[in-house]
């Protein structure tokens, strides 16, 4: 079943962010993940907005974990490390009924 990873985080340096970027689609690719949505400029109607917020879809859990894990990755993620703060990733799946109460 796909699930998404939703990410957001602030950019600090957008110089060393764009050198982020093309790593990390050649990195979704190898995994089968797509970007599904990106924002420089997203409008939060509750809390606040981070600069850069993105949903990303793969085609299992184990897709997005093992691309995390990915050697690969470790090396990518310090220059986004560099070039960002206050990250936040979260794995949501496709869809899980909720309950509803009456």
């Amino acid at each position: 079943m796909a699930v998404y990873l939703i990410n957001s985080y602030n950019i600090h340096d957008f110089e060393a962010f764009k050198k982020y970027l093309p790593l990390l689609k050649t990195l979704l690719d190898k995994y089968g993940a797509e970007v599904l949505a990106s924002d420089l400029k997203a409008i939060s109607l509750e809390g606040k907005a981070k600069t850069m917020n993105a949903i990303i879809r793969f085609p299992s859990k184990e897709a997005v974990f093992n691309c995390y894990n990915d050697p690969e990755y470790t090396e990518i993620k310090k220059s986004r490390l560099k070039a960002t703060s206050d990250c936040d990733m979260i794995v949501v799946n496709e869809f899980v009924p909720l309950p509803v109460y009456c």
